[in-house]
């Protein structure tokens, strides 16, 4: 699995878990309301994109789920 894939995988179990649409996750975290949309179809953000994304799910409240 690629770093891309793995980092696709992330993206779409966040969204599962914390039952935000994609829309939603894209504006919040991408500033792109079709970015994850596009990760679907083969887009490859950037490391650094990546890696401020991943760490802005990590910082999101559990709470904020519910």
């Amino acid at each position: 699995m690629t770093e891309i894939d793995a980092f696709k995988d992330q993206v779409e179990k966040f969204i599962t878990e914390r039952e935000i649409t994609p829309t939603q996750f894209g504006k919040q975290f991408a500033g792109d309301p079709l970015f994850v949309f596009q990760l679907r179809d083969g887009r490859e953000p950037r490391t650094q994109t990546r890696q401020r994304i991943l760490a802005a799910m990590e910082a999101y409240p559990t709470e904020a789920a519910a």
